[in-house]
């Protein structure tokens, strides 16, 4: 009897085995395997991130443009999982000129935002890592590799000379300490030597610098005691406090009504001007693009598809991706039936194809698609494609 069912079981093993196999999905052997040799590789490099006493000279570098804020050079961002590797971002390349704005659009799941981790270095570790290219950062003294920067430097960067807005600001404030204390803190560790009494004075200005009325009175809040708008005033007063070099918006107006996201814009541009700082602006709406940026960088599946100027990309638009978005779009005083949807889905990120990622979802795919992810294409000094019928073009002059 027992020996009958271990014969039912091995058999309904195998077929459990081959039907995985046939869907394209792992065994659990196979996956303890993939799991084993990502945690090897991921514990070399944050043995490597963790290391002391780091020469500075295998970190500070120079920048290929002195105009630059930062420069992303053949980014390459992978999350090591247990059924695969995901690379969220593969070879990024563009500039974040000083005193601009560069927006970067896409999908969700595209890379936008892992790409802004990468460059605070907040990507969720050990899964997530930087495996090779550079994010150069110019923070007015020295120019930082973040791609080798140590954590313990970082640490004297991230706040001061770069600084992020996130998403949700009641998720990204401490719920149990008073505003004011939550930028203070910020002060403190990055302009050491300041009394107590100068802290709280520049803490109550900046908080009536991002348009809070009675400062003093919120000064003493709770995040819980404000509504959203304010609480992401805060949250921008504990990005621009120490005057960073580059402030990271990643949706910025997330959840708030429409009248408080154009206050917000308006005071983000406002400061921005004042400070003379950069902004790397990711968005969920093409509008606040049209209306706050000077460049755009679109990206799709973990890469950049095209970029160029503001005005090159939406009144020029050249990719397929990036012509779906604008005409997915709502426009005033256009009625539809149905906003437009670009049909199909992303690919498998752990199997990505090589051939060009948005191919299978193209309306002007050609039988040259099939062939190898196609290179960049410069329409003019700024404009920027990857896409076969540009290519095709090019060739033809």
């Amino acid at each position: 009897m027992a020996s009958e069912k271990n014969t039912l079981m091995d058999w309904i093993k195998s077929k459990t085995r081959r039907a995985e196999k046939d869907n394209g999905r792992l065994s659990a052997r196979e996956m303890a395997k993939i799991a084993r040799e990502n945690r090897r590789i991921t514990r070399e490099f944050e043995r490597q991130r963790n290391r002391k006493n780091v020469p500075e000279s295998e970190y500070v570098t120079q920048m290929n443009d002195p105009r630059n804020v930062v420069e992303f050079d053949i980014l390459h961002t992978y999350f090591f999982t247990d059924i695969g590797t995901v690379k969220a971002v593969d070879g990024v390349s563009f500039e974040i000129p000083e005193g601009k704005t560069v927006g970067v659009v896409g999908e969700s799941g595209c890379g936008k935002s892992v790409t802004s981790l990468s460059l605070m270095q907040l990507l969720p570790r050990p899964q997530g890592q930087i495996v090779k290219g550079s994010i150069r950062l110019n923070t007015g003294h020295k120019i930082y590799d973040i791609a080798k920067t140590p954590s313990k430097v970082m640490e004297t960067i991230r706040g001061s000379a770069v600084a992020m807005i996130f998403q949700e600001p009641m998720t990204s404030l401490n719920p149990v300490f008073r505003v004011g204390d939550q930028i203070e803190e910020v002060i403190r560790h990055h302009l050491v030597g300041l009394s107590d009494e100068q802290i709280k004075k520049m803490t109550i200005e900046m908080i009536d610098r991002v348009g809070i009325a009675n400062s003093e009175g919120v000064y003493s809040m709770f995040p819980h005691e404000l509504s959203g708008g304010m609480r992401q005033r805060i949250m921008i007063a504990m990005a621009l406090v120490c005057s960073p070099m580059l402030i990271i918006a990643d949706e910025p107006t997330t959840d708030l009504e429409v009248t408080i996201q154009a206050q917000i814009l308006d005071l983000l541009r406002n400061l921005k001007d004042k400070i003379n700082t950069s902004i790397m602006l990711i968005p969920h709406d093409l509008g606040v693009i049209a209306d706050m940026a000077d460049y755009v960088v679109v990206m799709y599946a973990g890469r950049i598809v095209e970029k160029g100027t503001v005005s090159e990309v939406f009144h020029n638009p050249l990719h397929p991706y990036t012509v779906g978005l604008m005409a997915s779009k709502p426009v005033i005083n256009r009625s539809v039936d149905r906003l437009y949807s670009i049909p199909g889905n992303v690919p498998n990120p752990i199997k990505m194809p090589n051939y060009c990622y948005f191919k299978d979802r193209c309306e002007r795919r050609m039988a040259v698609c099939n062939g190898e992810y196609p290179r960049e294409v410069y329409v003019t000094d700024t404009h920027m494609v990857t896409c076969y019928h540009y290519i095709n073009a090019q060739k033809d002059k």
